[in-house]
């Protein structure tokens, strides 16, 4: 089924809202607490497990507007839901909030397997969006494994370290802005490898 396109800004609304739904749902029930069945949880827990649906949802509306969600999606919502779930079994913050190191290091990890084999997967999901030359994806492939090894180590220290509100806003801010200014930076760094459309069009003929 081919993809449908839609407007821009609708689509990074449903990509980044939840998460923005998610830190102000925080902010506001941060210090409450609230009993289920006579347990106690906290408003992180809460903020937590209500961000599971949003996320849900969102998901639907962008899969019913575009037919289309990417494999990156559907990994960070089964470990959402993953762990989302031990945190409400457990009554444990802790769960939640190592998702991130875990996503993180996974996603060092896929890129990490690929450079073993000689390979940039980062290539084969992004060539069609950014057109570069190989040397250029395996300098990018191996700088971004690194870079996710870093956010990955940054997150334990952060949250074992500081307050969950420090965390909530480093984790909703902080780092995907870091991973954003990290990737402009890269791609500037790399224009020389950068393919121009005038070369594709020879590539192809």
């Amino acid at each position: 089924m081919a993809e449908r396109k839609i407007n821009g800004v609708v689509k990074q609304v449903l990509e980044l809202g939840p998460t923005v739904a998610f830190f102000l749902i925080y902010l506001r029930i941060k210090d409450d607490t609230f009993t289920f069945r006579g347990t106690e949880y906290s408003g992180f827990i809460v903020a937590a497990l209500v961000f599971i649906p949003i996320l849900l949802l969102a998901m639907g509306i962008l899969w019913a507007l575009t037919r289309k969600i990417s494999r990156m999606q559907v990994f960070t919502a089964f470990m959402v839901i993953f762990f989302g779930g031990l945190t409400a079994w457990f009554n444990d913050e802790r769960f939640f909030k190592m998702k991130t190191s875990i996503v993180y290091a996974c996603l060092a990890a896929l890129l990490g397997i690929g450079l073993l084999r000689g390979q940039s997967w980062l290539e084969y999901v992004l060539a069609e969006a950014l057109p570069m030359r190989r040397e250029g994806w395996m300098i990018l492939t191996r700088r971004l494994c690194l870079m996710f090894v870093a956010l990955a180590v940054a997150n334990e220290i952060i949250w074992r370290t500081m307050s969950t509100e420090t965390w909530v806003k480093l984790e909703t801010f902080g780092m995907p802005l870091a991973l954003m200014l990290f990737l402009w930076a890269q791609i500037y760094a790399l224009q020389r490898f950068l393919i121009e459309p005038e070369e594709t069009g020879k590539r192809k003929d």
